[in-house]
């Protein structure tokens, strides 16, 4: 799959998730198979640059090329600034996030709500391509409920408005993430337009992964919760065999994800980000009570990394 003048080495996106697919995370992702790793979004609005936030989701430094990172927002002059802003960081493709479905971006018709406003995607579609020179790709759902499901009239436009590729979750904004994911739409969507399409939504396996290729004729597939705790997922897709780490590989990883966490965050915030990271990693493996209480309060980075030893050591 090509995106502009950028070749994808591999079909396997990690989808953007805000609180979740920051630096770390994309590189273990990226260093397992996935051809692309998309950044959690920036807010569109200048006045939050400055934040911490946004500062820290603006960093792709070490970031296999192309690095691709995602704009929201609902007014086409600030998204077209925020491409440029993006870029000028390092970005070299920008993603339009139409797909969200969370209250706090929806409430400010950002996200999947902009999907109920045709001539608005347009005008934010039109006015993000013109203002860069590095691909512009889209991230749609279905439509903004079951009884309004557009994203092949909203594919169109994309194509002809100059959007490089096109994302699409496989559920409405009303679904959430509700329910089974439904990929007939997508496969329409994709007899529909020539740019490539990639398919989302409830692909966790390299069972499923197969079968919603097959079945929607996608170019790409893009990965989001099932690659919690499971970066491996992509090598499992890109070798097309069940993967499964060793004890000590599963040790390794975490160690590097967990250290990358608290110097990316510094101490404090690296600690908290890196519990939930744990949680998907440990999964349902069986651990004392008092032991995963224990990891989950600690505050120090150093006994929290030695609380990962002495869970995983112990198995070795």
């Amino acid at each position: 799959m090509k995106i502009g003048n950028y070749h994808i080495s591999s079909p396997y996106v990690l989808a953007p998730m805000a609180g979740v697919t920051d630096l770390p995370f994309r590189k273990i992702c990226r260093r397992f198979g996935a051809g692309l790793a998309v950044s959690e979004m920036v807010n569109a609005n200048p006045e939050l640059w400055e934040t911490e936030k946004s500062q820290l989701r603006l960093i792709y430094k070490g970031e296999l090329s192309p690095v691709s990172a995602q704009i929201v927002g609902y007014d086409p002059e600030m998204m077209a600034a925020a491409a440029q802003f993006s870029v000028e960081n390092g970005a070299e493709i920008v993603d339009i996030n139409m797909g969200c479905p969370a209250k706090k971006v929806c409430k400010k018709a950002a996200g999947s709500a902009l999907l109920q406003d045709e001539p608005l995607v347009a005008e934010i579609l039109k006015a993000v391509v013109a203002a860069v020179d590095v691909p512009v790709t889209l991230k749609i759902r279905t439509g903004w409920d079951r009884e309004n499901k557009n994203a092949i009239t909203i594919a169109k436009m994309a194509e002809e408005i100059g959007i490089q590729a096109l994302a699409i979750h496989g559920r409405t904004r009303e679904d959430r993430f509700l329910g089974e994911a439904e990929y007939e739409t997508i496969a329409k969507v994709k007899e529909a337009i020539s740019i490539p399409v990639i398919a989302n939504g409830d692909i966790d396996s390299l069972e499923k992964a197969e079968q919603v290729l097959k079945m929607t004729k996608a170019d790409a597939i893009m990965i989001g919760r099932g690659a919690l705790g499971n970066p491996w997922l992509f090598r499992s897709l890109i070798e097309r065999q069940p993967y499964l780490p060793t004890i000590e590989e599963r040790y390794q990883v975490i160690l590097e994800h967990i250290s990358a966490l608290h110097h990316f965050y510094g101490v404090e915030k690296g600690i908290r980000v890196a519990r939930k990271h744990l949680l998907w990693y440990l999964g349902e493996r069986e651990i004392p009570t008092e032991w995963r209480s224990a990891m989950l309060r600690e505050k120090i980075p150093e006994k929290q990394l030695e609380w990962v030893a002495r869970i995983f050591l112990d198995q070795i």
